[in-house]
């Protein structure tokens, strides 16, 4: 069993909490994850914790939070860009980072992956596909065989297909699919719904054009 700090108190903490306590349900005592405690700024802690109703207590406020050699801290936000700061301030801390990936998640166990991921149930990361850093993929995301995968990305129920490349930073809205051999720079943002089929280069949204209609064919008998 490892222990675990939760960074975050919001709707993410609070799903990651939900995964790892179903976790916890089905595997073996070794495998599980004892959360000690959640860690925050205060002004996030009042209007979070006690709607989630977290059963380990708040441990400090993130500034003041030293790490301690028997535990590991989950970073449980989707804001990438406060991601980036936490990860700085915990690194500067010489803090270990845990990952968590639910039983239920398909992947080879000689995945070349990194640390501090979090990976929700039901998705599929394929072999010989290569993950970063700091990641984190809702339920039902896919990372297909011989994709690079940079460090800081969040994936909403998003894919990506085979021998895709993706840089650092980069948002996958809801839905969204980036189709073989296709490259996603960095810090980029894509809407729900697209299909990338064509290289994305960095600090870009893709998005349907504003106002789009939409259009319903009908079959012609």
């Amino acid at each position: 069993m490892k222990n675990i700090i939760i960074l975050g108190t919001g709707g993410c903490a609070a799903e990651v909490t939900f995964y790892i306590e179903d976790h916890n349900s089905k595997v073996s005592e070794g495998e599980r994850i004892n959360i000690l405690g959640y860690i925050d700024y205060e002004e996030n802690i009042k209007p979070y914790y006690e709607k989630y109703n977290f059963k380990a207590p708040v441990l400090c406020d993130i500034d003041v939070y030293e790490p301690k050699p028997d535990e590991e801290v989950l970073i449980a936000v989707m804001d990438i860009e406060f991601k980036q700061k936490m990860i700085k301030a915990l690194k500067e801390k010489n803090a270990k980072f845990g990952s968590f990936i639910h039983h239920s998640v398909i992947m080879p166990e000689n995945l070349n992956i990194g640390e501090g991921n979090i990976v929700f149930p039901f998705c599929i990361l394929e072999e010989y596909a290569t993950i970063g850093s700091y990641n984190l993929l809702t339920s039902y995301c896919f990372i297909s065989h011989d994709c690079v995968v940079g460090d800081n990305n969040f994936f909403s129920v998003a894919g990506v297909a085979g021998s895709v490349k993706v840089g650092n930073n980069n948002y996958f809205g809801l839905r969204s699919l980036v189709i073989p051999h296709v490259e996603v720079g960095n810090n980029n943002v894509i809407q729900a719904g697209m299909i990338v089929d064509k290289n994305v280069k960095d600090d870009t949204t893709v998005f349907y054009r504003f106002k789009e209609r939409v259009m319903a064919i009908p079959k012609v008998n």
